[in-house]
């Protein structure tokens, strides 16, 4: 141990390198410049070689293992002293310090780089490069074992019989690894030993039956050998292991047709096709048919070959297969239309069409080419039409007049709104666009298939919002029944579908029960009109239904009907001013129908109608004082009708029946409230009824007792 470490001390002082300390330059500068890069190459080049034992010359194989031995004995020498001797302790402080050495070793001080005010550059300069390259130069090279001159039979014989032993201990080690394998029986190969080589092989096979490159590589021995037969058994072998490695198969087709056994390649290929291969394997055989100029045969495999992959790529090669090498447009035609009879609404159908129409316009067929594209543009979803619409407008821009561009380009916004209600079907806006489409393109399967598609999107939730655009769908698609096809039971089912789709308890819809009854009415069914209407009042009654039912039955002349439905409609909403001076104001005119009459009759008539009118007026303002008495300027304003009324009677109005009774306007303040306090006061105006201002006590004590009896509009309803 002392020893070794005299000797690192040794080796240390040999590398430490002393140079001078740079001097500081205070003349001008010198028109010599030496960069940094020449003072290391210098001392670089000046530095004494280290110190180490002298270098062994080797040329004998045996003096080198023996220089093996020695050194392996030396480092199993300090092994077995380390152990011994040192402890874990000392072990790691010895590791510390031999670091701290060889850090030490691996320092070099190199001088300082002296201070140049000189800046211009060197004449000669040097690159890396250039360093890298000298230094790549003086390298020593590698290591490498003489080569062996063999020339002794005996001499050899023992040779193969040390590398036959490395290649069986490889395989003992790695028995899977079907690389060694090989690699072992190509170089029995290259020893011209066959019979090893198979042997070789036939061992492999037994550990891997399933690597397709092992038999490929046995095959490929036997043929460079010229052993066509074992190679043939060797393919056969493997076809039968390995059927669906088409790899195999390939290569033992390729060895058949390249002997001239193309009746054995055939023979192959049909044992091949019995497992239904890929596509590519079918062409493959086809090829190699239409190679030997066997058409009929490559004919017969293409009809197995759509039947095996019964798909629209099979079909389109089948039909240029007859074009292209058959040369029967026929046949080729033929093809096609069994393909679209079979294929039609299949997935891919659209590149079928675009082939066959292609394939007729290439024929010169240019009817029978829009005839296929129409065609298929009937059969193929929207969704799957993109290509096959482009190529039509495209055709049609060849092609076609002025109607046909017209009705690709309708074709082409088609797709497009079937896009946008594939997406959105909720989308309404769409739904009438593409209507409106359909109908200008006129064709009336088509526009109801979109109809029924549109309307089968009901909104999710029952909230009128949702369905205010929806409704407006069976609107159109029954309007569209009754005027533009006259089919009128189908619309009048439509109707009929609508009303029970709609959740009258929620919500309804006045308009959809008034258009059903008007059109009831123009195909002169009275009956199921009223039915209608009387439906609507009793499910969901609206002013407009009552306002358009009344006026219906007063168009007729039936009184007696408009009477009884104001009667439903106060039922309905007696708190409604509008209906009581509706009501006065149908008497009213019931009193103008004998206006510059003078019969007698007619004048009683005028009479009992101007009674009426009063006494619907006399009804109301007896019933909001007491049911609704905080309503005064509704109140207010019958009065002001009443008083109307009377001066548009002439001679037989009566002014003091209503003037006792109109209000005093006062103008009152009162304080506005907020959530955070009031805010101040504002104007509004009071109407003061002679009523409470005579009797301002007893006022409270009637309108006690009139909630207790509730007024009830059947009374003296016969005097109505």
């Amino acid at each position: 141990m002392g020893s070794d470490k005299d000797a690192d001390d040794l080796t240390r002082k040999n590398k430490k390198i002393n140079l001078p300390k740079p001097t500081r330059v205070k003349n001008k500068p010198n028109p010599i410049q030496i960069t940094a890069e020449q003072i290391l190459l210098e001392a670089r080049e000046q530095q004494e070689p280290e110190f180490g034992p002298p270098k062994l010359k080797i040329a004998d194989p045996d003096e080198h293992a023996d220089n093996l031995l020695r050194e392996r004995k030396k480092f199993e020498d300090r092994i077995r002293r380390a152990r011994q001797n040192i402890n874990p302790q000392h072990t790691m402080g010895s590791d510390k310090d031999a670091d701290d050495l060889t850090r030490k070793n691996k320092k070099i001080n190199l001088p300082k780089p002296a201070r140049v005010k000189n800046k211009t550059p060197n004449p000669i300069q040097i690159t890396a490069e250039q360093i890298l390259r000298e230094a790549r130069e003086q390298q020593e090279p590698e290591f490498r074992p003489p080569k062996q001159k063999i020339a002794d039979p005996d001499e050899h014989a023992d040779n193969l019989l040390r590398e036959r032993k490395k290649f069986e201990d490889r395989i003992r080690r790695a028995r899977q690894s079907i690389s060694e394998w090989i690699k072992y029986a190509t170089w029995e190969d290259k020893q011209k030993d066959l019979i090893r080589a198979r042997s070789v092989f036939e061992r492999a096979v037994d550990v891997d039956y399933k690597n397709s490159t092992l038999w490929i590589k046995y095959a490929e021995m036997e043929m460079k050998n010229g052993k066509k037969d074992y190679a043939r058994n060797v393919l056969d072998r493997a076809v039968q292991y390995l059927p669906r490695v088409n790899q195999l198969w390939y290569k033992y087709v390729h060895m058949e047709e390249m002997i001239g056994n193309v009746a054995g390649a055939r023979q192959i290929y049909e044992r091949w096709m019995s497992w239904m291969p890929e596509k590519e394997d079918w062409l493959a055989f086809v090829k190699f048919e239409v190679r030997y100029n066997e058409v009929e045969r490559a004919r017969a495999i293409f009809e197995r070959y759509v039947q095996c992959h019964h798909g629209v790529e099979a079909w389109i090669q089948y039909a240029k297969f007859e074009v292209k090498i058959g040369g029967d447009v026929l046949r080729a035609r033929n093809v096609f239309e069994r393909a679209v009879e079979m294929l039609a609404n299949d997935e891919g159908s659209e590149k079928l069409f675009v082939a066959f129409a292609e394939f007729e316009e290439q024929c010169k067929n240019v009817d029978r080419a829009r005839c296929v594209y129409k065609f298929g543009l009937d059969h193929v979803p929207k969704t799957r039409a993109e290509d096959l619409v482009k190529k039509f407008v495209c055709f049609e821009k060849r092609y076609g007049d002025r109607e046909g561009i017209e009705d690709a380009i309708v074709g082409t916004r088609r797709f497009e709104y079937e896009d946008e209600v594939r997406k959105n079907p909720l989308n309404y806006d769409s739904w009438f666009d593409y209507i409106r489409l359909e109908e200008s393109a006129g064709n009336r399967e088509r526009i109801r298939e979109v109809y029924e598609r549109a309307i089968a999107n009901v909104p999710p939730a029952n909230e009128k919002r949702y369905w205010n655009r929806y409704i407006y769908l069976w609107i159109n698609y029954a309007l569209y029944e009754e005027l533009d096809t006259g089919d009128v039971e189908r619309a009048r089912e439509v109707y009929r579908e609508c009303l029970n789709l709609i959740p009258h308890k929620k919500f309804s819809f006045a308009k959809i029960w008034i258009l059903a009854a008007k059109f009831e009415i123009r195909q002169l069914n009275l009956t199921a009109a009223r039915s209608i209407l009387g439906n609507a009042i009793g499910k969901a009654p609206k002013l407009k239904i009552f306002k358009n039912y009344i006026k219906i039955e007063l168009q007729l002349g039936n009184i007696d009907r408009c009477r009884t439905l104001y009667h439903k409609y106060l039922l309905w909403n007696m708190q409604s001013f509008y209906a009581w001076i509706t009501y006065a104001e149908f008497e009213k005119c019931l009193e103008a129908l004998a206006k510059d009459d003078d019969d007698a009759g007619f004048r009683e008539e005028k009479k009992q109608g101007i009674k009426r009118a009063r006494r619907v007026f006399e009804r109301a303002l007896n019933y909001f004082p007491a049911s609704e008495p905080d309503k005064k300027e509704g109140r207010s304003r019958l009065l002001e009708e009443w008083l109307n009324m009377e001066a548009s009677f002439g001679n037989l109005g009566d002014f003091s029946l209503v003037q006792p009774m109109l209000p005093k306007k006062l103008k009152r303040r009162r304080q506005i409230e907020t959530e955070d306090g009031s805010a101040g006061y504002e104007e509004y105006i009071d109407y003061l009824f002679p009523e409470e201002s005579e009797k301002p006590n007893l006022k409270i004590l009637e309108a006690a007792g009139m909630k207790k009896r509730k007024f009830s509009p059947e009374e003296g309803y016969e005097d109505f």
